[in-house]
């Protein structure tokens, strides 16, 4: 029993929450929706807005990102193209050798072995890409060759310590960086969720104490289109940064969530349920497919990782969702 004082100090100032709060949310305007081509295993799981370019990934994937050719126009259909680049070898995260294992033979079955979920940039144009399978995080930069980032080990035993990274297959599931590169966050996806920091300080990457922002557990139904029986796992599925505030895509929920950057705490909440689960965009889920985020001064990007599957009107491409931001802004009634 001695890690319990060290596990008990981890959660010093720590935001734990068991159920989720219930917040209500305000209703986004949905304004067009965009089908994907280029991208042949689909799966699209996150979006980064890099200066004037959008890059996604699809977490089938493990040797490209795609920059989106994008048109705003209502119903225009975007074209994704690859960037290819080498992997070399897996991060050192700390996970143990049985969830390596299990790493390796799903990525045998269903491809993609690194299972890239998020993307983010600063603002000299270096990309992000977070593998959940592995609980690390990929530098690709503008030129060079792509590189793992040395992520402190201290971090996936202080997630684990607040009861986050503990299934498989529910690992890391988004990442968003500020400009200068130093500061990056990620989103634990589910039983429990979390939010975790960690800072870059003279090319070291560091806890700074605690990396845990924010651990918390519970179950949630469904919005009711979905038309699901029972309550399942509350969720992160993506993070944005945008004016200072952390973003968070909440896919059960259908929700895009404000939070302190520095505590996680909930702060405002927009739902985007109505515009997403129109009748002709539903999928034969009992849950949402919504898996990557970009907050702008316009709105928000929302992608879908629809794994394959076709929507109600029969259309099997990713789709990327526009809404409106909420009147008085993303930042109003603080």
């Amino acid at each position: 029993m001695r890690w319990l004082p060290a596990a008990l100090g981890l959660f010093a100032g720590l935001a734990l929450a068991d159920p989720a709060p219930t917040a209500v949310p305000n209703t986004l305007q949905f304004i067009s929706e965009h089908p994907v081509e280029g991208m042949p295993r689909g799966n699209l799981s996150g979006l980064a807005q890099c200066g004037d370019e959008l890059w996604a990934v699809s977490d089938r994937d493990d040797d490209r990102i795609y920059r989106m050719l994008a048109d705003e126009s209502p119903g225009s259909v975007w074209q994704a193209t690859p960037e290819a680049f080498v992997v070399s070898g897996a991060p050192d995260s700390g996970l143990s050798w049985g969830m390596r294992t299990r790493v390796l033979a799903s990525g045998l079955v269903r491809g993609g072995a690194l299972d890239f979920e998020g993307i983010s940039c600063d603002k000299a144009g270096n990309r992000y890409v977070v593998s959940e399978a592995y609980a690390g995080v990929l530098l690709v930069p503008v030129t060079g060759d792509p590189a793992w980032l040395p992520l402190p080990q201290s971090l996936l035993r202080q997630a684990r310590a607040s009861g986050l990274l503990m299934s498989f297959n529910a690992l890391y599931e988004g990442l968003t960086i500020d400009p200068d590169g130093k500061t990056l966050w990620l989103a634990a996806e589910r039983q429990r969720r979390g939010l975790l920091r960690v800072r870059n300080e003279n090319g070291t990457w560091k806890c700074d104490g605690n990396c845990v922002l924010l651990s918390e557990g519970g179950v949630a139904m469904p919005p009711p289109e979905l038309g699901s029986e029972r309550a399942l796992p509350i969720d992160f599925s993506d993070l944005a940064l945008y004016k200072g505030k952390l973003f968070t895509l909440e896919r059960l929920a259908h929700q895009i969530c404000r939070r302190d950057a520095g505590t996680g705490a909930q702060e405002q909440c927009w739902s985007f349920a109505a515009g997403a689960l129109a009748p002709e965009r539903r999928y034969d889920l009992p849950y949402g497919v919504a898996e990557a985020l970009i907050v702008d001064d316009k709105g928000a990007w929302i992608g879908l990782d629809n794994g394959e599957r076709a929507r109600a009107d029969g259309d099997a491409r990713p789709f990327v969702l526009r809404f409106a931001a909420p009147v008085g802004g993303w930042l109003g009634g603080k």
